[in-house]
């Protein structure tokens, strides 16, 4: 029984011995094998290795992949007119070396990018301080991205290489700092209010061109309308009189006649007239009493 318990702790202990030698690296990564703290040796292809177990050999995992590091600081910069802007950049980079990178830079990604972050951030700096706005927005910002682009490549392989490669530097925004930027929207603002204004009050003006002409041309149309009513009722009038003088030439005492039946006519108009005269002694009633008209002058 004792020996078949011994035999069973040994192949335990002989199995975790085993596994403890053996490791995979992933085609994503490298595998840095260290013995005694140093490295032994860097695998950079993917597959089943071997190592001596622990303490005397250890094995630590980097990535190989193309890696992407986001500016972090919102701090302003100045250009070349003195003006304080932000930008936002991003730098895509990897490690390319494991041994370099790993002695004089860090044992892990985030150690690269905290320095390659300051690096950056630097040489943007000294590119924005030779560039005016304009430069920076539209007429060189690709030769800002390059330049900055050789000088973090230069530090990093200059002197102690950092074992790394800097693919691209890229420009995500450029933007005057929060201050400026309120002060132009306020002035942007003041700006369309002027113009907004001014819109208004020119087409105040042209409503009030456009309506007196309206009147004025009314005005005219109804002096014009008028006076040509007045002319064709003179003309009206001046045939009817015509036409009554010729009538009543024909014969006189009938014209008399008429003439005093239309003043019967406009002076009772109306039921409640009342006109207190002597029939006797009115020339008014004379035609009624006699029936014939009465001549003129008495």
């Amino acid at each position: 029984m004792n020996r078949i318990g011994f035999f069973l702790s040994t192949l335990v202990l002989l199995l975790v011995v085993a596994s403890s030698m053996v490791f995979v690296v992933d085609q994503r990564q490298y595998g840095v094998v260290y013995a005694l703290g140093q490295i032994k040796e860097v695998i950079t292809e993917p597959g089943l290795n071997f190592k001596l177990p622990p303490p005397f050999q250890n094995v630590r995992y980097i990535d190989k992949r193309l890696l992407t590091l986001d500016s972090s600081d919102t701090e302003s910069m100045l250009t070349a007119e003195k003006q304080r802007v932000v930008i936002d950049w991003y730098v895509r980079w990897r490690i390319s070396d494991p041994s370099q990178y790993i002695r004089n830079v860090g044992l892990d990604e985030n150690a690269g990018a905290l320095q390659l972050n300051r690096v950056v951030r630097n040489a943007f700096q000294e590119e924005v301080n030779r560039r005016t706005v304009k430069e920076l927005i539209a007429t060189k910002r690709d030769a800002l991205m390059a330049d900055v682009k050789k000088e973090v490549l230069a530090a990093v392989k200059s002197g102690k290489p950092w074992g790394m490669d800097v693919v691209d530097v890229r420009i995500t925004r450029v933007d005057y700092v929060e201050a400026i930027t309120e002060s132009v929207y306020r002035r942007m603002e003041a700006e369309r209010k002027r113009v907004a204004n001014e819109l208004r009050s020119t087409g105040a003006a042209e409503g009030e061109k456009i309506r007196a002409d309206a009147d004025r041309q009314r005005e005219v149309t109804i002096a014009n309308a008028y006076s040509q009513a007045q002319k064709v009722k003179g003309e009206g009038d001046g045939e009817a009189a015509r036409l009554y003088a010729q009538a009543f030439g024909r014969d006189p005492q009938f014209a008399q006649f008429y003439r005093s039946l239309e003043a019967y006519k406009a002076s009772f108009n109306k039921k409640s007239d009342v006109v207190v005269l002597d029939p006797a002694s009115t020339e008014f009633f004379k035609a009624l009493r006699s029936g014939v008209p009465a001549a003129p002058g008495k």
